[in-house]
């Protein structure tokens, strides 16, 4: 096929550009600019597009590739909220995905935010670079003991789960679907009601649907413990950011990591240190010094972007060759 890589990094040329260069069996053109209505004429006569989270695949999107000849929307990544899928069916365009790549890769992020708030890292480095060797401010605790709220407990959040139980940890989990393998590590299924109220620390885990969206919303903050540390590197619409802010204003919410925010489609994967940040939400959540965001860089380990070009490509390779791919994605019925 040939291929147009939309929101294309330095990165994602050199594992997708090596994956392609081994298969010899795509031709891919890579693009800077993000997908959305303006530039979706750039892929005019390619038969696939390839795109990231921030890209925008809406209906009209949709049928601006359609009409292109554009036959396949493959995503590098796992999650497919910024795709309309019915209109996508509707227009006879395929759509497939990246299920997993590394969960280790986000579940170790998850673990370092975890540590870096707990033991102030963060702090610390910029005093000891400022000859501020004093420990005031930056006491901890021991994880071991504690309890951690797993919401989700897909590949990533099992393997948040396995590590934390091997800090010692009492593990809750939440789920829609319980997964055997997270109780045999001694992860306890509870309602999320009870996992707010006994958790030292909710870490988020879940797809974005409807129903999680917002799901740390205000009641939600108010049913957790005091100084509770919330952790999110799934979605960022999961969170109500204006909820946050007034939990960590107030004191409920006592630590807060961040690798996805709901708005981060104008920030994230870009170079804005020259400009002065618009968003006052977000330049607001900066001021907490109980507050370390990275930006959606969780998934970023070679084995996870070696994994994704392999997929993505070997997606592209089987719904050519079949018409099928056992990670397409389609609409709900109904």
């Amino acid at each position: 096929m040939k291929v147009a890589v939309f929101s294309t990094k330095p990165y994602d040329e050199q594992f997708l550009g090596q994956a392609s260069r081994d298969s010899q069996e795509h031709e891919l053109v890579f693009l800077e600019p993000r997908l959305n209505t303006t530039t979706a004429a750039l892929a005019k006569g390619f038969d696939a597009v390839c795109v990231f989270v921030n890209d925008q695949v809406d209906g009209a999107v949709l049928e601006q590739l359609a009409e292109g000849g554009t036959r396949a929307v493959a995503l590098r990544c796992a999650g497919f909220n910024n795709v309309d899928l019915k209109a996508a069916e509707r227009l006879g365009i395929d759509v497939v995905r990246v299920p997993a790549y590394s969960p280790y890769a986000v579940a170790e992020h998850t673990v370092a935010l975890i540590l870096t708030l707990n033991r102030q890292i963060h702090r610390a480095y910029h005093r000891i670079r400022d000859g501020n060797f004093a420990l005031d401010g930056l006491l901890g605790f021991d994880l071991r003991g504690r309890t951690v709220g797993v919401v989700g407990t897909g590949q990533i959040g099992l393997e948040v789960v396995r590590i934390m139980r091997g800090f010692g940890c009492r593990v809750l989990c939440h789920d829609l679907h319980t997964n055997p393998e997270a109780q045999q590590l001694g992860g306890e299924y509870v309602a999320l009601d009870d996992l707010f109220s006994q958790a030292d620390i909710v870490s988020l885990h879940c797809p974005l649907t409807p129903d999680t969206h917002h799901l740390i919303n205000a009641d939600a903050v108010a049913k957790m413990k005091q100084g509770v540390m919330l952790i999110n590197t799934s979605r960022g619409a999961m969170v109500d950011t204006a909820a946050i802010i007034e939990g960590l204003k107030s004191g409920q919410i006592g630590y807060l990591g961040l690798d996805v925010y709901e708005e981060e489609g104008d920030l994230f994967f870009e170079d804005l240190s020259n400009i002065v940040l618009k968003d006052d939400v977000f330049a607001r959540l900066l001021t907490f010094p109980n507050v370390v965001i990275t930006g959606h860089q969780a998934f970023f380990t070679r084995n996870a972007l070696e994994s994704i070009a392999r997929t993505t490509l070997g997606n592209l390779t089987e719904l050519e060759s079949t018409g099928q791919c056992a990670n397409r994605v389609t609409a709900p019925a109904g």
